[in-house]
């Protein structure tokens, strides 16, 4: 029987329909309910649990458990405390949540279902500093799969997050589990080892699906968790346009082969291909392949419009699609494929991560846009934008200084030092009255620069070309 999956009825198993006992269906509600309760005890106790205190950094008499910058030495304690605090965060059911705890290795029955484990990692040997080190590294990941219990997961991915003192975003859904974490070299290595030991993850993720890079929990400015309707933010019901009817992956050295082929019959104007960027106009202004189509847009959801209104772009078309780790391209090569218009679509299996790991100096060129407050890593020495002011080559982001904007400008030291941190005049007219005095509420409206751009830019059916050099 395959993981997450109920088992057949068969002889003896109890069974409703036309047929059934008059009481069949009452038990069956009965049967739900205290299902739903173990789970609800169970997300509970995970939570708990991730607020313990190691062993080796408790000291004679000190406490066991610490949250909200309180310190507990009773279970009651930090029972009530969880309760009263965060019962949002753990689906608390008010009586159960305040007095009780599972026991070590789960209550068994129907909340431990193979799909998904309950255990957190052994940190009794790990001392307190290398657990919370300052030099780490952030890990970016995806699975596709079916995910029979979010809610279920969600909660064991948060208690192991804050068990091992990581920060950072993490998606659940029915379709899968997406997520980017920051913390010390000992804690990603044992949130690895935890996910791949994951019933649900088990066959399916491997090491190699996580990508990590320089960084640590101080990239995050907290741990964020939840359940959505998809892993990544296309827009389209998965239901719709499923991840199993994505594009023909390429590992890095087969996309590296296309690509040198691909710039090679362009620059003799004979290519039948588009090397298409899958992110945002932000992303792709700082670092994207030589000879790509980067579409205007500033969101992922964007971009099934974008298909929409350029079909004709892509009819007969040989595609090789990429993105920073590879996620968008899965829905977005299963959006484009839906539309029976391309030759062959192709994906950058693992995206500009994998690449950049065995092609530093390939045909990628310039930074890699992250989603955490680096905005950016480096593979190369190549900075191919420029300063939003004075046209300087600059690739550094900053949030706009507008707290009616919040958005990213590029602006170089010497602008910077001029007072220009903001993405456009308008938003810099706001920024000086909110410094001048005004309230200083924080708002994320749109701004001009926001209202000039096209919300799904138009292409010339001809295909525009990117220069195939460096930039």
């Amino acid at each position: 029987m395959a993981p997450g999956e109920a088992p057949q009825a068969g002889p003896g198993s109890p069974q409703t329909g036309p047929g059934s006992p008059p009481g069949g269906a009452a038990a069956g509600a009965v049967a739900a309910r205290k299902q739903r309760a173990l789970a609800q005890r169970k997300a509970f106790s995970l939570f708990v649990r991730g607020k313990e205190v190691p062993a080796a950094a408790r000291g004679p008499g000190g406490a066991r458990w610490r949250c909200c910058r309180q310190a507990f030495a009773e279970l009651a304690g930090i029972h009530r405390h969880v309760a009263l605090q965060h019962g949002r965060d753990v689906g608390r059911e008010e009586q159960a949540a305040a007095e009780e705890s599972s026991p070590p290795g789960g209550a068994g029955g129907a909340a431990d279902s193979p799909d998904i484990s309950v255990a957190l990692p052994d940190t009794s040997r790990v001392s307190d500093g290398d657990l919370r080190s300052e030099v780490g590294e952030v890990l970016l990941y995806y699975c596709y799969c079916e995910v029979k219990d979010p809610e279920k997961l969600c909660a064991w991915q948060k208690a192991l997050c804050q068990h091992l003192h990581l920060t950072g975003k993490v998606r659940v859904a029915s379709e899968g589990i997406n997520g980017t974490v920051g913390g010390s070299k000992v804690a990603t290595n044992l949130y690895v080892e935890a996910m791949l030991s994951q019933p649900l993850f088990k066959d399916i993720l491997c090491r190699e699906d996580f990508k990590n890079s320089t960084g640590g929990a101080h990239c995050f400015p907290d741990l964020r968790v939840g359940v959505f309707k998809e892993i990544v933010p296309m827009g389209i019901d998965p239901k719709i346009v499923s991840y199993k009817e994505t594009g023909i992956h390429l590992s890095p050295q087969e996309f590296h082969r296309e690509v040198e082929q691909y710039l090679s019959q362009a620059s003799e104007g004979q290519s039948d291909t588009i090397l298409l960027d899958c992110r945002n106009f932000y992303e792709s202004k700082i670092g994207h392949f030589q000879g790509c189509l980067a579409p205007d847009i500033r969101k992922f959801s964007y971009f099934p419009s974008y298909v929409d209104e350029n079909l004709e772009l892509f009819k007969d078309k040989r595609v090789l699609m990429y993105c920073t780790g590879g996620i968008r391209c899965e829905r977005g090569s299963a959006y484009l494929r839906s539309k029976a218009v391309c030759r062959e679509v192709y994906q950058l299996k693992g995206g500009i991560h994998k690449y950049l790991e065995e092609f530093p100096d390939g045909f990628y060129r310039g930074k890699l846009f992250v989603f955490d407050d680096r905005y950016a890593i480096c593979s190369n020495e190549d900075i191919i934008s420029a300063c939003r002011y004075c046209g300087a080559l600059w690739d550094q982001y900053k949030l706009c200084s507008s707290q009616h904007c919040r958005q990213l400008v590029l602006t170089c030291p010497s602008c910077h030092n001029k007072g220009l941190t903001a993405c456009c005049p308008v938003c810099q007219e706001k920024d000086l009255k909110v410094t001048s005095g005004a309230s200083g509420q924080t708002l994320k409206e749109e701004c001009e620069c926001t209202r000039r751009r096209p919300r799904v830019p138009i292409e010339h059916v001809s295909q525009r070309r990117l220069d195939t050099g460096k930039n």
